[in-house]
């Protein structure tokens, strides 16, 4: 652990005397509050620049930190809840980022859900599988339940398989799931908390530098490079922390329904999630 931590003090050092903070374009209209106490909440989206309509989100989760209990937190919004957008009334909750990016995504999350936003990530999928093959370069090991191919441009063999960071990416993305979106969901889960645990060994550790330049071409956020070490050294001094889930909705918690113009959605009960998310917070593991 001293050894891990040396090596973490001297990559600081180094980045602090570059000063170069990893904020973009998005960062002047989000206006998040500046976090409360102790708990950061990061709006981590995923984008694939490479699509025609890059104004769509591929998915939208929550990170929650809290740096007294050194303790991370994994909140996945469904893309298809029917929710009521700021001045553009009922819609698919993916559709907000559509009309206002980061902003007007947080805003909804905010009306309807209650919670605060405090930071945006807008990951690009070419800076993912940069950053998987960076942090794993043997991969990640994951099972794959059956045969994987539509849409992904590969097959993924059923089985237990050491993917790459572009078959890494197939994996969460694949959308022809037997549990439709909501086993995408659950990938895209196992995944961060895998990334997590490869993040912090000692060989990634040493790879920081790279790593946070790999950042500053990928990623659209108004994170400061500060605050990311600093959560990224109490990781360090806490490996065994597992990050905890959960997925909004809850099962039990809404139904499909389907609109004119609008397509399938998932009618929510918003309140019943809103005391989920609140206790979801407020549990300590």
């Amino acid at each position: 652990m001293v050894g891990v931590l040396t090596i973490f003090q001297y990559i600081e050092g180094t980045l602090k005397a570059l000063n170069q903070p990893l904020k973009k374009a998005e960062a002047n209209s989000f206006q998040g509050e500046k976090n409360k106490l102790n708990e950061v909440n990061v709006l981590l989206l995923g984008s694939d620049s490479r699509e025609d309509n890059s104004a769509r989100t591929d998915s939208i989760m929550v990170a929650h930190y809290n740096s007294e209990t050194q303790q991370i937190k994994l909140i996945s919004l469904m893309r298809d809840m029917y929710v009521s957008i700021p001045g553009h009334g009922m819609q698919k909750l993916n559709t907000a980022y559509s009309y206002g990016g980061p902003e007007l995504l947080r805003k909804t999350i905010k009306s309807n859900l209650g919670m605060d936003i405090h930071h945006y990530a807008i990951v690009d999928f070419e800076g993912f599988e940069k950053a998987v093959d960076l942090i794993a370069p043997n991969g990640i090991k994951v099972d794959i339940p059956y045969e994987m191919s539509d849409g992904i441009d590969m097959t993924l063999d059923k089985g237990t398989q050491q993917l790459n960071g572009n078959e890494l990416l197939g994996y969460v993305r694949f959308r022809q799931d037997r549990l439709s979106d909501f086993g995408r969901v659950q990938r895209q889960q196992e995944v961060v908390s895998k990334l997590k645990e490869e993040a912090i060994s000692l060989n990634s550790v040493s790879k920081l530098p790279e790593l946070l330049d790999l950042l500053k071409s990928y990623v659209d956020t108004n994170i400061e490079t500060s605050t990311i070490l600093t959560i990224g050294k109490d990781l360090l001094t806490n490996k065994n922390s597992e990050i905890q889930t959960i997925r909004i909705p809850e099962d039990g918690s809404f139904q499909n329904e389907r609109y004119e113009g609008i397509g399938e959605v998932l009618e929510v009960d918003l309140e019943h999630n809103k005391g989920a998310l609140e206790k979801f917070l407020r549990e300590e593991k």
